[in-house]
Order: structure tokens, then sequence, then C-alpha cells
């Protein structure tokens, strides 16, 4: 099993103390976070995108490239890029670009995205918002592969013989379909053959579960391996300890604070209390064996081989942080690595033969 850690860099008010930090801040908050998951032996580092308050994540590409700067062997992702809001050509000049600055580090997680506001912004409606992610994957995927790419598009000019530039370094890169709670994003990922990584942070198991079953079946039918299919899982929140007891009380007040927050907002919480989320969400909160047990409870039900935990401290102190990831990469992922298999592929920056023609993310 692989192990990420993801970050959407939510730039909100502390759920404990009420106080948000500088914007400069945050941002530096999140490079010091990729380079501690660099450090503690995690095998790739996300960030999201998204284009609307409380996020500071409209631009992975430029983050990235700076993480890639600062770091040699974590892989890179995205956590998801938004296709159905940004021109596939430009999308692919930007993560070409990074491609290469990160020595064939880059992985992406796609998807339509969400939010009423930033829907609003690039002007995409609800009605065309999944034939705008189709489209703009098919054409992206193609420009990838293809030195001229010929598309009669609808939701942007229409390519002839184009050629984007840079040419890519992996080729091609490795691209995984975010799937919450649509049927659209699995149907598309079992089309292409591509990877699934279950967005399952806000609902019981249930749901995710159901979509997986999907994707496995819809893979099979488009007539693809099932032993080359991969998915990955998210957490709904993330603290190790040595105890449960200590586990439970030092993540109570985070808890308190994001369930007073959903309250002042007017949602209604789908776990009301710490132990129902510790119980029924995906989140990994307690003791190492605890982590472990439940971590195979959700790998029954998906299959996944890869797992995100969370890179933000998200309410606990720095301290709380270091130490819960320290005694996840010491008691708890050694375990998970053994006992639950990779992906179906090669993991790992693509190096350069003498050359100069890249080797295939894929071969």
């Amino acid at each position: 099993m692989k192990f990420l850690a993801i970050t959407l860099i939510v730039h909100a008010l502390h759920p404990v103390t009420g106080v948000k930090k500088p914007t400069d801040d945050r941002f530096r908050e999140v490079i010091d976070n990729a380079l501690l998951a660099e450090e503690l032996g995690f095998d790739g580092f996300g960030v999201g995108e998204r284009h609307e308050r409380p996020f500071i994540s409209s631009s992975p590409p430029v983050v990235l490239s700076h993480i890639a700067a600062l770091t040699s062997r974590i892989r890179l992702f995205t956590a998801v890029t938004t296709l159905s809001l940004l021109d596939p050509v430009r999308a692919y000049e930007d993560y070409a670009t990074l491609d290469h600055l990160s020595g064939g580090r880059l992985e992406l997680i796609v998807g339509k995205g969400n939010g009423a506001a930033q829907r609003e912004l690039f002007q995409v409606t609800t009605d065309d918002q999944w034939d705008r992610n189709a489209e703009s994957y098919e054409v992206f995927r193609r420009i990838w592969r293809q030195d001229k790419v010929t598309a009669a598009t609808r939701f942007r000019p229409e390519l002839h013989e184009a050629e984007v530039w840079p040419r890519p370094f992996q080729q091609p890169v490795r691209v995984w379909h975010g799937s919450a709670t649509s049927k659209e994003s699995v149907e598309l990922a079992a089309r292409y053959g591509d990877p699934l990584f279950s967005a399952n942070v806000t609902n019981t198991i249930e749901p995710y579960a159901e979509l997986i079953r999907h994707y496995r079946e819809r893979w099979v039918h488009y007539g693809h391996d099932p032993a080359a299919i991969a998915v990955g899982a998210g957490t709904a929140g993330f603290y190790a300890a040595r105890t449960s007891q200590e586990a439970l009380a030092d993540y109570r007040p985070v808890f308190e604070g994001n369930l007073a927050f959903q309250r002042r907002l007017g949602l209604e919480p789908v776990f009301p209390t710490l132990e129902d989320f510790v119980e029924r969400s995906s989140a990994l909160i307690g003791s190492p064996q605890q982590i472990i047990e439940k971590v195979h409870r959700y790998h029954e039900q998906f299959g996944h081989s890869v797992l995100h935990l969370h890179a933000d401290a998200g309410g606990l102190t720095d301290r709380q942080h270091r130490t819960a990831l320290e005694l996840f990469q010491s008691d708890v992922a050694p375990v998970l690595r053994r006992e639950i298999p990779d992906p179906p592929f090669t993991w790992g920056p693509v190096l350069a033969p003498p050359t100069g023609h890249p080797v295939p993310a894929d071969h």
C-alpha cells in the first residue's frame, strides 16, 4: 500500500483558537508539510484545486512547482484538477511544464469539481458541467499522447493539427479520476482504463463502496484486465496516539470546533459526536492497532491500494501533528505496506535515459 498526504489549502479560522493565519503563513505551512511528508517517507503529496472561499488552492501547478524544487523523491499529486472549469490546452501546458521541472514525479487526480461560487466564476452550469469535464479530459489526454491534435470541441475553440508545448516528460502521465457521489466520473475512469480515487470523506462507507463496485463492473465491461485496477481512498480525519483514550482526548477540541462551524453555517452534521465520527466515518483516529484494523475494514469494501491522510494539522498543534504522522510511519504504515498490495504499476520518479527520451510512467 502507498500513502499520500493531501491538502486542500483551507484558509479559515482555526477550529480551536478562532485565529486566522495570514495568507503567506498558510502557504508556508503547506510547503513545510510537504517537506515533512517527504522526510517521513510518504509516497506522495497532493494539493487540491478550489476557486472559492475558504480555499486558497486556486493554482496547484504553482504550489507543486515550488514543492518540486525543494524535494527529490515524493510524487506530486493534484487533488483534484477541476477539468470542467479549465481550458484543457492551458491545463496541459501547466502540468507538462511541472512534470519536466519535477523530473517526472507528477500524478494527476482529475474531476468535475464542485461549488456554486466557482461554477459561477467560470460560467459553468450544473447542466453542462459533466459534458465539460468529459470533453476537457478527452482533449487533455490526447494532447499528452499526440504531437498534433484535431478536435471538434464544444466548450473551447476547435483544434486543427494543433501543437502544444512543451512535449511531455512522462508519456503519458498517470491520471486518476476523483469520485465522490456521481457515476459520471466512475464511468469516465472505467472507459479509459484509468485508476479511481474515492473522495470518501463526507458520509459512511456504503455509497462509496457502491460506486467502487460499479467502477469495477464498468472496467470489465470496457474490456480491461481486472488485475490492472487501482483504487485510492481518503480519510475524513487523522490522529494517531499510543492509546485510544489519548487520541480521543487530543482530537476532541478539533472535532467540536469543526462541529460548531458546520452548525453556524446551518449544516446538519452527518456525525454528531466524536465517537460516532470515529466509528462510522473514514476518519483514522485512535491507537496504531485501531487504525490498522479500520483501514483493513475499508479495504475489504474498496480493495484500495493507496490511502491519503490530511497533510494539515487542521486544529492540532504542530507537535501533535508531527508526532501523529511519525507514529503512523513507524507503527502503522509498515504493517499496511506488508499486508495490503501496492498498486499494479511502477511508482517513483521517472528517470530519462541518456537519449533524452522519457520512460513511460505506466510501462
